[in-house]
């Protein structure tokens, strides 16, 4: 190995240091090296089962983070020191150069980098989504984590080219036109994954939900990162992408709670008493809400006289569940009471009628 300066020279590197030659010294450096990192593995993993004493968790990231990468360090450090002083052939000369090391260490930065944010979002986020109750919150999570990884590797090997003096103008403008192609290709998903983050933070609605998105009713079975499946009234699921629901409008039937108030429209003959029928309905819902658990006496029924149709007098019966998913059978036990309370009173309920008007051949008119 060359131990003069020159003009040519780069490296100054002793053969002989207080009497020890430099190979010797090399094998001292790395043994001590090695000496060194089984200690501080030692240390790291003591400090890790104090860490678990506290309720703290930043102090047991931290130590997961760097605990491994700095006992690499130190072999890394130790290993460089010793090519340093060691006699290598000519043709290995160019290993002690500080760019590789350099590079080396931005590798090492990364994985601590790395492992810091792994375990942050790992251990905060998945919390976070354990309040949350959702299932879209772990698959952000998870997304989190693997972008977070592209991130970080991919701007140290950037930092390793650099390092390198490799020129990364041309790779930046190939990476470039890489991302516009597959952010073309990838829109829809990206719509659909903004949208599941946009459902994540805003929240219109939570698993078994029953809610109403454009045409279709049901309940929320399953909140994804792309897409949201509602099992419908008829039993049938529907898969809807997130960005179709960003841009919809949301009925929650279950928010703030599961009551919900049911119209029956209910129609009599001209002619009949008012307060009859408005008294009749009142019973019957009074009556449904004393033997249905499910139907409501607070708030009370209330009977409206609507309107004067063209053949019959429109009323509406309103009144409570305390489920919403048996709106069809309140309806069912309220027609049927009708029905049969309509009978009984002899309240006549119209049927739409036709008058067909017949012209003979003598243009007279028959009815």
């Amino acid at each position: 190995m060359n131990n003069e300066t020159g003009p040519n020279s780069t490296l100054f590197v002793p053969t002989e240091i207080f009497g020890i030659s430099g190979n010797f010294l090399a094998i001292i450096i790395f043994l001590a090296g090695i000496v060194i990192a089984f200690t501080m593995y030692g240390i790291v993993k003591w400090l890790k089962k104090k860490a678990d004493t506290t309720e703290s968790r930043i102090d047991d990231i931290i130590l997961a983070s760097i605990g491994t990468p700095a006992v690499i360090a130190v072999l890394v450090i130790s290993v460089f020191a010793a090519l340093q002083v060691a006699s290598l052939p000519p043709r290995l000369e160019g290993v002690v150069e500080s760019k590789y090391f350099e590079a080396v260490y931005v590798i090492i930065g990364a994985w601590i980098v790395s492992g810091f944010v792994h375990n942050f979002i790992s251990i905060y986020g998945s919390r976070i989504a354990g309040k949350a109750g959702s299932d879209i919150d772990e698959r952000m999570v998870t997304i989190a984590l693997t972008i977070s990884k592209y991130v970080i590797w991919f701007v140290a090997f950037l930092l390793i080219l650099l390092v390198l003096d490799i020129d990364i103008t041309a790779f930046l403008a190939g990476a470039g036109i890489v991302a516009i192609a597959i952010g073309l290709a990838a829109q829809d998903f990206l719509s659909n994954f903004l949208g599941g983050a946009v459902i994540a933070v805003d929240k219109p609605f939570e698993l078994y939900d029953r809610i109403k998105i454009d045409q279709y009713t049901g309940d929320v079975m399953h909140v994804g990162s792309r897409s949201t499946r509602l099992r419908t009234l008829d039993n049938q699921i529907v898969t809807i992408p997130n960005s179709t629901i960003t841009k919809s409008f949301v009925v929650n039937y279950s928010t703030p709670d599961a009551r919900m108030k049911i119209r029956v429209p209910v129609g009599v003959a001209c002619g009949t008493d008012v307060q009859q029928v408005k008294k009749i309905l009142n019973d019957i819902a009074i009556e449904l809400a004393e033997r249905i658990p499910f139907i409501l006496s607070d708030p009370e029924p209330v009977v409206y006289f609507l309107e004067f149709g063209e053949s019959s007098l429109k009323f509406e019966l309103d009144l409570w569940t305390s489920d919403v998913t048996k709106t069809w059978e309140v309806r069912d036990a309220v027609n049927m009471m009708i029905a049969e309370r309509f009978t009984q009173e002899e309240i006549e309920i119209p049927v739409p009628r036709m008058d067909v008007r017949i012209r003979d051949s003598n243009n007279k008119s028959n009815f």
